[in-house]
């Protein structure tokens, strides 16, 4: 059996897009492995042959607080939004993200629906072909600004790219499979998304159900989250141009309506 290096693997994936499909040692097709190449954020940071900006990225953002008040306290922030595997990873994740945070994913503009803004988290794999590489399950998340935004808030929605048959879904099925340890933010969620016509997979998965407590989404000031695994026929159906560069400005109104359904739950959540 030919052994290729992990170095090896994603040396070929980042010249992809420019040479065509990339052969691997022994002439197999590079592909993303089933399991994770990283053991955590720390170690794909530290991989030499990865530049953040060229087969990665990262975006964030902390809204600033200042409590001069002696008598009145502004509160915690209530929720954090993040994308794990946002870009190419779990295509449409990264839109998502910024989306149900209070951000125009186009334009950059602050959202006008009354539903305030979230602090964010995204990591984004940027490679033309065989983004899988760069996906850090969210039990093993170290990045430090991830870390913090969610530690700082009450509530985390984690939004993730699933499968059909991951969910638990027929094939072709455009639902969302909605886990995580935060039980009231779940059913809000659920009731929210019945009155957008957004199918909620009614099957159960142990391996994306974000009920570990180590899950990035779990780990709040509540030590409670939610993760939504979208399917990939919900995601695909969001976007006009389901490309990194086309989706921000082709977005459907499913998509609108998935993020005003998810805005307003965390709405509800933080009124609890």
């Amino acid at each position: 059996m030919t052994v290729t290096s992990r170095r090896t693997v994603l040396a070929a994936l980042a010249t992809a897009a420019v040479g065509g499909p990339t052969l691997l040692a022994g002439g197999t097709p590079a592909r993303a492995a089933t399991t994770d190449g990283y053991a955590s954020n720390t170690e794909l940071y530290a991989d030499p042959t990865l530049t953040e900006g060229t087969q990665y990225a990262r975006r964030y953002r902390r809204l600033g607080v200042l409590d001069t008040d002696l008598t009145v306290d502004v509160g915690l922030p209530q929720a954090a939004v993040i994308a794990p595997h946002g870009g190419g990873i779990e295509t449409g994740t990264s839109e998502l993200c910024l989306a149900v945070a209070g951000v125009h994913p186009g334009t950059g503009a602050a959202l006008s629906d009354g539903l305030g803004q979230h602090d964010y988290w995204m990591f984004e794999g940027l490679l033309g072909t065989g983004n899988g590489a760069l996906h850090v399950t969210s039990t093993h998340c170290d990045d430090p600004w991830a870390e913090s935004i969610c530690g700082g808030a009450r509530n985390g929605v984690a939004l993730h790219g699933c499968t059909e048959a991951q969910a638990g879904e027929p094939s072709g099925s455009a639902a969302v499979l909605i886990g995580g340890l935060d039980t009231v933010l779940r059913e809000l969620l659920r009731q929210e998304f019945a009155k957008v016509g957004v199918t909620v997979a009614q099957g159960t998965n142990d391996a994306i159900d974000g009920t570990h407590p180590g899950n990035i989404c779990n780990r709040t000031l509540t030590k409670a989250g939610v993760q939504l695994e979208l399917t990939t026929p919900l995601r695909v159906s969001m976007f006009d141009d389901n490309t990194r560069a086309g989706r921000r400005n082709s977005t459907r109104p499913v998509f609108w309506s998935f993020v005003a359904a998810t805005r307003t739950a965390l709405a509800l959540r933080a009124a609890v």
